[in-house]
């Protein structure tokens, strides 16, 4: 191979897997909805026990409300890391850890990020 051509075919690597990043990056409507189904279940997610969230029946009050999340987590990433074991950033943390415990799949952990992300 030319040197062109492997420069050619990374350049082409490189824009398909960014194309492939933004893109994956944001939730749909239907992944949305899906997550705002488990946080609202109380077997599930159950965040409402805890948090105000738009939309909820009966709010908790012993945590955060879940509003301007992409203001407090402009990271997708640490707010998923957050739902799937809040201990790690604050070892007192009341919530929780909802993947080291397995009350959700990496899955569900996902969903209700796109919706936590949303709100």
């Amino acid at each position: 191979m030319t040197k062109l051509t492997q420069r050619l075919g990374k350049t082409a690597t490189a824009l398909a897997l960014c194309t492939g990043l933004v893109f994956s990056a944001q939730a749909s409507a239907d992944d949305i909805a899906a997550g705002k189904e488990i946080a609202f279940s109380r077997t599930k997610g159950n965040c409402l026990a805890c948090h105000h969230i738009e939309g909820g029946k009966v709010a908790g009050t012993i945590a955060p409300p879940l509003v301007a999340m992409k203001a407090r987590f402009p990271d997708k990433a640490k707010l998923r890391a957050q739902i799937w074991d809040s201990t790690v950033a604050n070892p007192n943390s009341i919530m929780p850890p909802m993947g080291r415990h397995r009350i959700l799949s990496e899955k569900e952990i996902d969903l209700v990020t796109d919706f936590i992300y949303s709100l």
